[in-house]
This record gives C-alpha cells, sequence and structure tokens, in this order.
C-alpha cells in the first residue's frame, strides 16, 4: 500500500529510476533517497557542482517517512527552551534562526525549480484544547521575546476558534514563520531537480551490505558503488542497519486520515488557506486543509517498534483509522457526512533529545550518517542536509561546528524494557489527557509517568 501523498504524486507519471547495475563509481554516494538524502546530494551539487553524486534508494524515492507525513513545514521555536538545556543559549537561538530560514529556503527552491508542492507559507497556530494547557505556551514564548525574536502572537478566543475552524480550540498562538506541503510531490519534485543537475539515482536498490574503507564500497543484489565518501540517511531504519543505534531512537508511529474533498464545507468553517494547527498533547494531535479541498487529520504517539524494526503495521492502513476519524469528528461535527478518503501512517524516528543527530559512522573520516528528526522533519530536513552536505565538503563552518554533529545524547533502555516501558508510558498520557479533556485531576502515577516523555524533550509546552 501506498500512503495517500506519495500514491497521489506518483499519479503525475514519474518514470522509475533503474536499478542499479554492475559496478560504479562516485565521489559521493548517498543511501537513501528521502527529504534528508536528496537535499544532501543538492546542496552538495550546488557548492561542488564537479561532485559525481549517486543516490541509492531501495523502494521509490519518498517511500519512507518523506511521502507519508503530514506536510507541516515547522521551525524549532517552539523548542528553543529544550534547545538552550541542551546545547547552550547562543546554539539554541542559531538553531532556531536556522529552522526559520529553512521555511523560507524551501519556499524560494520550489518556486525557483517549478516544483508544484503546494507549498503555502500561512503560518502554524499551537492551540490549548484543555483548561489544563492553557498558558503552555508562554514560558518559551517569553524566552524567545527577551532575544527579540517575537514571531509568536496569542489569539483572542474567538480569533483562535476562526482560523482553526474548531471551537475546541480554547486558546492559541499564531506563527507565520511556518508553512505546509503535499509532502508526496515535494519528494517526487527533489528528485526530479536532482536528476536535472547530473545526480544518478538508482531505485528499487537496497543496500546489502558495505565496506567503509580504504574506499567506501555500497553493494546491492545486482550492481556496487565504490565512492570517496558516504552518507547514510535512512532515517527511521538505520536502527535495522546498525545495532549500534537501536537505543538511540524508539520507532513510533504517526497516524493520520484525509477526507474527500469538501472545499465549500472547509471554507465555511474558516480553514480557506494552508494554516497547520498542532495542539498541546504530549502525542499532540495536528491538522491542515490541502489545496483540493480536504482536510487531514493526524496524531503521533500510538503504535510502537520493538527492537528498532520496521513492523508490517507501518506500511499498512492506520490500525486507529476508527479513532483518529472520531478525533476529527470532535474537532469538526460538519464534518461527519464527509467520507474519510485514506488512512496511513509511518515509522517516526524519536531520538532521546527530541532531535535528530548527525555523526562519523564508527569515527570513519569518510562516511557519514543523520537521523532521529522525532516526527519534525519536513523542515529541519534541509538543515540536516546543511550538515551533512557540510561534512562531505570538509567545510569548518557554524554546521560542522554545531553539537548537533556530536552523535546522539543518551540512549533509551533495552529491550523488552524499552517496549515496555513505552506503552505504559503511552497509556498513562492517554488516560492523563481524557481527564485533563473532561475537566477532571487526573492521577498521580499517570502524571509522573507522562513526564518521561517529557523530560526526553517531548514538548517545550508542558
Amino acid at each position: 500500500m501506498r500512503p495517500f501523498w506519495l500514491e497521489q504524486a506518483l499519479m503525475q507519471g514519474d518514470d522509475l529510476a533503474p536499478a542499479l547495475q554492475g559496478a560504479q563509481t562516485a565521489d559521493l554516494c548517498i543511501v537513501g533517497g528521502g527529504f534528508t538524502g536528496l537535499w544532501t546530494a543538492i546542496q552538495a551539487k550546488q557548492r561542488a557542482p564537479q561532485l559525481d553524486i549517486v543516490i541509492l534508494e531501495r523502494d521509490l524515492c519518498g517511500a519512507g517517512a518523506s511521502g507519508r507525513n503530514g506536510g507541516c513545514l515547522l521551525t524549532w521555536s517552539a523548542k528553543f527552551l529544550t534547545l538552550r538545556r541542551l546545547f547552550g543559549e547562543a546554539e539554541a537561538l542559531r538553531l532556531v534562526r536556522a529552522s526559520e530560514a529553512a521555511v523560507d529556503h524551501i519556499g524560494d527552491f520550489v518556486h525557483a525549480h517549478g516544483i508544484d508542492a503546494e507549498y503555502r507559507r500561512d503560518g502554524t497556530l499551537y492551540t490549548a484544547t484543555a483548561a489544563a494547557h492553557l498558558g503552555s505556551m508562554e514560558p518559551v514564548i517569553a524566552a524567545l521575546s527577551q532575544h527579540g525574536m517575537d514571531s509568536y502572537h496569542a489569539l483572542p478566543p474567538e480569533e483562535v476558534a476562526r482560523r482553526s475552524g474548531s471551537r475546541r480550540n480554547l486558546a492559541g498562538w499564531f506563527s507565520p514563520q511556518a508553512a505546509t506541503v503535499h509532502p508526496g510531490k515535494l519528494v517526487r519534485g527533489l528528485r526530479r531537480v536532482a536528476l536535472q543537475m547530473g545526480i544518478r539515482i538508482h531505485e528499487r536498490s537496497p543496500m546489502l551490505n558495505f565496506q567503509a574503507s580504504p574506499l567506501a564500497v555500497v553493494r546491492t543484489p545486482c550492481g556496487s558503488v565504490t565512492a570517496k565518501k558516504l552518507v547514510f540517511a535512512l532515517n527511521a531504519w538505520m536502527a535495522e542497519q546498525f545495532r549500534q543505534f537501536e537505543r538511540s531512537i524508539a520507532i513510533v508511529s504517526s497516524d493520520m486520515v484525509i477526507t474527500e474533498r469538501c472545499p465549500d464545507l472547509l471554507h465555511a468553517m474558516g480553514l480557506a488557506d494552508g494554516v497547520s494547527v498542532l495542539d498541546s498533547r504530549t502525542f499532540v494531535h495536528y491538522y491542515r486543509s490541502t489545496e483540493d479541498g480536504r482536510l487531514m487529520l493526524g496524531k503521533g504517539g500510538n503504535t510502537f517498534a520493538r527492537g528498532g524494526r520496521i513492523a508490517p503495521v507501518f506500511d499498512e492502513r492506520s490500525p486507529y483509522e476508527g479513532q483518529l476519524t472520531q478525533a476529527l469528528h470532535r474537532f469538526f461535527p460538519a464534518l461527519a457526512g464527509v467520507p474519510i478518503t485514506a488512512s496511513w501512517n509511518g515509522p517516526s524516528d524519536r531520538s532521546v533529545s527530541g532531535f535528530p543527530f548527525f555523526g562519523r559512522l564508527n569515527g570513519a573520516a569518510n562516511v557519514f550518517y543523520g537521523f532521529g528528526y522525532s516526527g519534525n522533519g519536513v523542515g529541519p530536513s534541509y538543515m540536516g542536509a546543511q550538515i551533512l552536505s557540510s561534512l562531505v565538503l570538509d567545510e569548518d563552518n557554524a554546521w560542522t561546528r554545531s553539537p548537533l554533529t556530536r552523535g546522539p545524547l543518551g540512549q533509551f533502555p533495552p529491550e523488552p524494557l524499552r517496549y515496555v516501558g513505552s506503552i505504559v508510558v503511552r497509556n498513562a498520557i492517554r488516560r492523563k489527557e481524557a481527564a485533563e479533556d473532561a475537566g477532571r485531576a487526573p492521577w498521580w502515577l499517570d502524571r509522573q509517568l507522562s513526564r518521561l516523555a517529557n523530560a526526553a524533550g517531548k514538548s517545550d509546552k508542558g
């Protein structure tokens, strides 16, 4: 089954890139044809046009998280407090500013190259749907304001309801520095531009094994690539390929539903632009409209993988479709009669810090990696490519000196404790938030268990 976004993008008639055949050579080989891999190839080629670059993708470019996310192009501003705690104030401010710039860089790129990614820079709205969540954004907004970073501003309750299309949102903070995209069209558009730049792409070419030295060699079922530099851009699939990262990430699903087209109804509800809306839960609800008049709603924190293995459920129709549909109708009773077109889910590579990390694989001078976007990768993958392309080109800059290049920050518990603990914490969060929705005080134990997710950088709003 192909997720909705990728299926729509493929209907535009892309030719399948040929599988790798025979022994080839390159200056740079990138394993993984999603946002991180494509952006890394493009940025490296822009700065060093002489580079011979090849991308190997096990399926189709965008078949992983890049073609199945919610299409919310967000910044790291709402996580400034966590960034400051982890990396210090100066680097936190730099990373927030870079994440805001990435929104515009992506917009400029798709417009310059004619990518019909449905890019709409209409901002984002963080909301509170329960009294317990009121004021949750105020500490991070106050901290940002101290440094003149004041893109967020609180909206009156009536304006929140109007902009979000739902009276379930009791309060809200709006920032214009965000966008939405059609992720399938974006990733396939990046693929097209990469090919036009002379970057070779081989789809249906899974890596069987590799060696790092003296030159990097990647072997596939029908060929091999020998390269001076090698980048792994596998995201949630990294833990399957490299067991040393098994405890560096927790793989958890984000599940989505999307309605049939109903543009007149959405317009009447106030959802006339591309604003993304996210509530203040730990496992956040997020939704946005599409250019063709649909409503997409998603929620994270549902299915957890065991031992870093991507189970078949991550490639199927969402097992939470019924619950997501109920949530959709709670937010938007007027959509009760609108059919659901599709549901899907995908694996999110949740890191301990809540941020991606990068480095040299096993200390090798010529092999690099980056993953751990933790459910917010559409914009930050552009930043990840700034890091990886800088490392590949041996540059000395703010990206190569960033603490993000020092590998994972901490580990999750070993199995089976990690899986059992994830389920226990998830269920405690669900009970806590159900109590808050009903205006009740959550159980003490559920509050304590829920803090374990927040302590791992889950949110700056808690």
